[in-house]
């Protein structure tokens, strides 16, 4: 217990400044979940399943012992809602037509959808910002609630495949940077700055990855030819 109390007590100083080990591990896993998302890879959501599991006890550590870091309800309850839909969004991508289909095809979301996402995005903002004010969430709370709603879009947009879902991502990097920075959560503050030069990456590969709905069994019918009989890596 003395080994599983310091590790989860670890941190990194900066002259007056300190890291948990938690939060850089739990961003670098993330990290390499939205790689192996860019990459159409299955283990993309096992990944950061781990990270979000150890930001869960970083964004809320008044409820781990932790009374020196302010607490972000928004930045917290995502964890939870990351995992629930990356649950959907592995189970959908390992249970395709064919169980050797690791991949899944890019393809822009429709008009209503994306109206869909719009009208979630600030509708969701609107209704959770008076919510995150009473339970005590760091201030501004509205900019809590724009990240909760925009990463719980973007993890779902990526489980259906649709391209747009990294520019969700974006919106919520220009948000999440200066709030992170300001609560003192300097790792994760930096990551959001090197996930939205990365999510302007993958928004580019995915569009140039899309295929019409009409061709997609095609296209998934000929990636399964050319992996039968091996696996992909992931």
């Amino acid at each position: 217990m003395d080994v599983i109390r310091w590790l989860f007590d670890a941190q990194i100083h900066f002259g007056a400044q300190s890291i948990y080990w938690r939060e850089l591990l739990g961003n670098l896993f993330g990290l390499a979940s939205a790689l192996g998302g860019m990459r159409r890879k299955v283990w993309a959501w096992p990944v950061g399943i781990a990270g979000n599991v150890l930001l869960f006890t970083v964004f809320l550590g008044s409820a781990f012992g932790d009374a020196s870091t302010v607490n972000l309800l928004g930045q917290a309850g995502r964890q939870i809602v990351f995992i629930v839909v990356s649950v959907y969004g592995w189970y959908r991508w390992t249970h395709r037509n064919d169980a050797e289909v690791t991949t899944i095809t890019p393809h822009w979301a429709t008009w209503r959808q994306r109206v869909g996402l719009i009208v979630g995005m600030v509708g969701g903002t609107a209704i959770l910002t008076p919510v995150f004010t009473a339970l005590g969430s760091y201030a501004p709370q509205w900019s809590d609630a724009w990240i909760f709603m925009g990463s719980l879009l973007a993890t779902y947009g990526m489980a259906k495949g649709w391209v747009e879902f990294w520019l969700i991502w974006v919106a919520v990097d220009v948000v999440g940077v200066p709030l992170l920075f300001s609560a003192g959560y300097y790792a994760t503050g930096l990551m959001y700055v090197v996930y939205g030069a990365f999510t302007l990456t993958g928004f580019f590969v995915w569009r140039n990855q899309r295929v019409r709905p009409s061709s997609a069994v095609v296209v998934e019918g000929l990636a399964l030819a050319s992996r039968r009989g091996a696996h992909a890596s992931s």
